[in-house]
């Protein structure tokens, strides 16, 4: 039976049965956050509002950045040089990266997190990389003997500095004591879907494929209501108070309008984010042998945008590769 439950503020901490991680009742917990892109940086701002963190990006300016908050509470945020001193005196360790390639760097390269972290600390993996590579990592950390909590995030670079933030999580009675004020300062929602590494990524998986084929039907009522010469923000506005409206037509539609605006629409979430998990999606699915039609559409949807330059864009810009930009009633 899943463990679905609203967390607010941190909670007391029960030590694993392993015994060999620090007492948090002789001192705060300390926490290390690598990877401060979009959601890692506000992520290490809400931890460090409650507890001492240490932060890693490979980008020097992010790193000064995390540094120069002035975040205002108990804790305090220190840079670091390499993963391996990020998490030198750390009881977990948030990993907020990319993909499969920059987490595998992070966790067991030179200067990886493996190479110096405690044994019986815990990694909290908040990325979206499928369920078989945090099985693959879970597997390589039980050999330093760290563990892991398997948490994928949801909710945007906003929520994650509210602390209000969707997690799905897998993992052991153990890890996820150790992670759990950690959890229980990012996320408002936490759901505990099962016992394993995997757990969480598969459940997100899911959650993924939603949102991404909303945001593509989104994309072509927009392109559809501008072919039809209607004014897409009226017809967004109308449809959002509706049984058609959704979160992503009421989230992502005034910016697929601001992206035929000059200035284009602000990068919220970027549109290779969703290349690669709607990959994951029809990878998994695949494997699993069902079928996913509408997520392998969204899937070659963004691939085209992608294709089209729009990786590094905003992903409600995909409206732009159903209705081009110099598109017009005239034209037609």
């Amino acid at each position: 039976m899943a463990d679905t439950s609203v967390r607010n503020g941190a909670r007391p901490l029960a030590r694993p049965a392993s015994g060999r991680a620090p007492d948090p009742a002789a001192r705060a917990l300390c926490v290390a956050v690598i990877g401060l892109g979009a959601m890692g940086l506000p992520m290490a701002r809400r931890l460090a509002s409650a507890l001492p963190v240490s932060v890693f990006d490979v980008d020097r300016a992010r790193r000064a950045l995390a540094a120069g908050t002035g975040v205002v509470g108990a804790g305090s945020i220190t840079p670091a040089e390499t993963p391996a001193d990020a998490v030198r005196t750390a009881d977990v360790a948030v990993l907020a990266v990319r993909d499969q390639t920059q987490a595998d760097e992070a966790l067991f390269g030179p200067d990886g997190v493996t190479t110096t972290m405690r044994p019986g600390a815990v990694v909290l993996f908040t990325s979206t990389v499928g369920p078989d590579v945090v099985r693959a990592a879970a597997a390589r950390l039980a050999e330093h003997d760290l563990l892991i909590v398997d948490a994928p995030v949801s909710g945007g670079p906003a929520r994650a500095g509210d602390g209000d933030l969707l997690i799905v999580a897998g993992a052991g009675e153990a890890a996820l004591a150790l992670a759990r004020p950690v959890l229980d300062l990012l996320a408002s929602t936490l759901t505990v879907v099962g016992p394993n590494p995997g757990d969480g990524q598969a459940l997100k998986a899911i959650n993924q494929l939603l949102a991404g084929v909303h945001i593509a039907a989104a994309a072509e009522a927009v392109a559809l209501a501008r072919g039809l010469g209607l004014d897409p923000r009226t017809v967004i506005d109308s449809l959002s108070r509706g049984a058609a409206g959704s979160f992503m037509l009421s989230d992502r539609g005034p910016r697929m309008v601001q992206a035929y605006e000059e200035e284009g629409a602000e990068v919220r979430s970027r549109l290779d984010i969703f290349v690669k998990d709607m990959g994951i999606v029809t990878g998994i699915a695949g494997a699993a042998h069902v079928p996913v039609p509408l997520a392998a559409a969204a899937e070659q949807l963004y691939l085209m945008g992608e294709r089209a330059g729009l990786a590094a864009q905003d992903d409600s810009s995909i409206v732009t590769v159903l209705s081009p930009l110099q598109t017009s009633k005239e034209s037609r």
